[in-house]
């Protein structure tokens, strides 16, 4: 696992952006051989979708050949709901960039068959050849998608209750009122995650901080689902200073130290 610290959000959005955007322009992607982006949703990502739509506008990067799968998606709201995930992306980024509409994947939360949807949803994602990078944010109780803590870590796209932290976390986003927040929702499983060739993890604040210490200092187990990133081949964790706030002092400057080598230093 590599470990960048930036100093705020804004850094966060710009180093992710620039990372996204050159692995895209190496890959040259075309009809034929499209990239293959996941997306989350939530507000960690946000300042890297504004660089992207940046970027996007003054032509350093083109989308035309990207297909994205989103993460989840609640159960049971209209796709036209303004906290639908559907609604979030198409406000964030996908009407402001040129992704042609048939290359957006969002899980249908209103299907009529839910076990299916889920299916379908893995079975195209293979279609693809697999997931290129995988964009995701990391929750305060260290789940990553709707993977809630006791999540099995080999888990694939699925149905799946919602916790107790986390409809709090996410009633900001319903007028503060936990009872408007749905309780279910479809979202990939963390054997989904795992099984992308690359995977950029965003912790932004300090409210994060637990979660990212035990993520990175804890071990490998389902109550604290993030974890599993640690056996990833290719995992890049990008958080800002108060997000450390509970690593050991040693744990940063080993990751600090490491990147200025990398950058500053001679490759070896």
């Amino acid at each position: 696992m590599r470990i960048l610290i930036n100093q705020d959000e804004k850094e966060i959005g710009h180093w992710t952006a620039d990372y996204l955007i050159k692995k895209i322009n190496d890959f040259s992607p075309t009809v034929e051989k499209p990239f293959v982006l996941g997306l989350p949703t939530g507000s960690s990502p946000i300042a890297t979708y504004n660089e992207l739509i940046r970027r996007n506008r003054i032509g350093d990067i083109s989308f035309s050949h990207v297909i994205t799968f989103n993460m989840d998606e609640y159960i049971g709201i209209p796709e036209d709901h303004p906290q639908s995930y559907h609604s979030f992306m198409h406000e964030k980024l996908f009407k402001h960039i040129d992704i042609p509409v048939e290359n957006i994947n969002i899980l249908n939360g209103n299907a009529d068959d839910l076990e299916k949807e889920c299916l379908e949803y893995e079975k195209k994602i293979l279609e693809y050849g697999g997931i290129d990078i995988f964009l995701g944010g990391i929750g305060m109780d260290g789940h990553i998608a709707f993977n809630e803590p006791g999540s099995s870590l080999t888990s694939r796209t699925r149905i799946k209750s919602l916790c107790y932290d986390t409809i709090q976390a996410n009633s900001r986003f319903f007028e503060n009122d936990a009872h408007r927040v749905p309780t279910t929702a479809l979202t990939v499983g963390v054997g989904t995650i795992m099984d992308a060739r690359e995977v950029l993890i965003l912790a932004v604040g300090y409210k994060k901080a637990r979660a990212l210490k035990e993520v990175v200092e804890g071990s490998v187990n389902h109550m604290w689902p993030a974890s599993m990133l640690q056996v990833h081949q290719k995992c890049i964790l990008i958080c800002d200073e108060p997000a450390t706030m509970e690593l050991q002092v040693k744990t940063v400057k080993y990751f600090k130290n490491i990147e200025h080598i990398s950058t500053h230093g001679s490759h070896q």
